[in-house]
């Protein structure tokens, strides 16, 4: 009779060994923390830009309710407050960003942020602006396909400020020849000086390079340059914008630098109004 009084007795069941308890212990702590990771990336990604958009919102009605009720503009913002605003008109119609004052993770949070200790828009010097380029909003996520002569537009309480982007270093052998001849680069030239030793004060400035987190200098009045070059007089309107670099890591900085070409006076009368430059859609 199977499993009779005189069938043999089986051998206990043998729960896993420690090696196999090691094993999987391992394995539900990988999936546990590739599941922190995910949930850690769709915030980084798509909550912080959805709650970065919504300040973003609330930035740009408080700079036109305070350029439609202030008669006086004063010249230096307060850390944290929007001042200006952005476009890139080949990213866009959309594409519109308020500037804060300051590179502090509160303005950062919001939008592009101003280096404090650079020019101001249309100034002589260097007008930096720093942004995220994943997560919080995002508004330096393409600057990387920035061409030459590419346009950014900022807007002050009183004008439009036209910059353009500088030749890439590569394409300063052939730019009359080459990409200089399109009509949006009629006032863009290789910054560099050919009779001057070193290319001159700006023969270290093209509109794309990349950097290390300590190159600071990128920022200042004459990019790659000591502050004090140069006096004031001597010093090109310049605007440039830094991010992080690759996309998901900070191991370097990606900068492009433009050259202010061209400053429109607004029109009290004309509230709405745009320049032209707006028009050129990638």
């Amino acid at each position: 009779m199977v499993g009779g009084p005189d069938s043999p007795e089986r051998p206990p069941a043998r729960g896993p060994g420690l090696g196999t308890k090691i094993v999987r212990g391992l394995g539900e702590l990988l999936v546990t923390a590739g599941v922190i990771v995910l949930l850690f990336v769709v915030y980084e990604v798509y909550v912080t830009d959805w709650m970065s958009a919504s300040k973003q919102q609330d930035a740009n009605q408080a700079l036109d309710d305070k350029w439609r009720n202030e008669r006086t503009l004063h010249a230096d913002p307060l850390d944290g407050e929007s001042f200006a605003r952005m476009y890139i008109p080949s990213f866009g119609a959309d594409y519109k960003f308020a500037i804060q004052e300051g590179t502090g993770a509160q303005s950062l949070d919001v939008g592009p942020g101003h280096y404090t200790e650079t020019a101001m828009p249309g100034h002589p010097g260097n007008f930096a602006v720093a942004g995220h380029r994943v997560g919080k909003g995002a508004p330096f996520n393409d600057i990387d396909l920035l061409n030459s002569c590419d346009a950014i537009v900022v807007e002050t309480g009183d004008s439009f400020f036209i910059y353009r982007v500088l030749p890439k270093k590569d394409e300063v052998a052939g730019w009359a020849h080459g990409a200089g001849k399109r009509p949006q680069c009629a006032k863009v030239e290789p910054m560099l000086a050919p009779d001057e030793p070193d290319g001159g004060l700006y023969g270290k400035t093209f509109g794309q390079e990349i950097v290390l987190p300590n190159q600071g200098e990128v920022i200042n009045p004459i990019p790659n340059q000591p502050e004090n070059a140069a006096p004031i007089a001597q010093r090109a309107s310049l605007m440039t914008l830094t991010t992080c670099h690759p996309r998901f890591s900070d191991r370097e900085r990606l900068i492009v630098h433009a050259v202010m070409v061209k400053q429109y006076p607004k029109d009290p009368k004309n509230p709405g109004q745009l320049p032209p430059e707006m028009e050129e859609q990638a």
